[in-house]
């Protein structure tokens, strides 16, 4: 399987690396210590891999929308979804 076709940078192929550790993280931390459903702010009850995939998902708006809408590095957006996610773990 080639594949040529697709653009790989140091950048990329570091953020799926990352997001494979945290699936990775998650596996193990579910096997440790199983969770229970809860219901947070989010007003859904949600497990702990539910608030985590909010959470990458809302990453993925809040950086969609700093490049939508600001012409400024991306670098900054990050400690915002950073914080993103641990409110939503934390208390979603």
């Amino acid at each position: 399987m080639s594949l040529e076709w697709m653009y790989w940078t140091v950048p990329t192929a570091i953020f799926f690396i990352a997001i494979f550790l945290m699936i990775a993280g998650m596996l193990v931390w579910e096997l440790v210590s199983p969770t229970i459903e809860r219901r947070g702010f989010l007003r859904v009850p949600t497990t702990r891999g539910t608030r985590f995939f909010i959470g990458l998902l809302g990453t993925a708006y809040i950086h969609l929308a700093w490049i939508g809408l600001t012409d400024w590095s991306l670098w900054p957006a990050l400690p915002v979804s950073a914080v993103w996610v641990f409110i939503v773990m934390r208390w979603g």
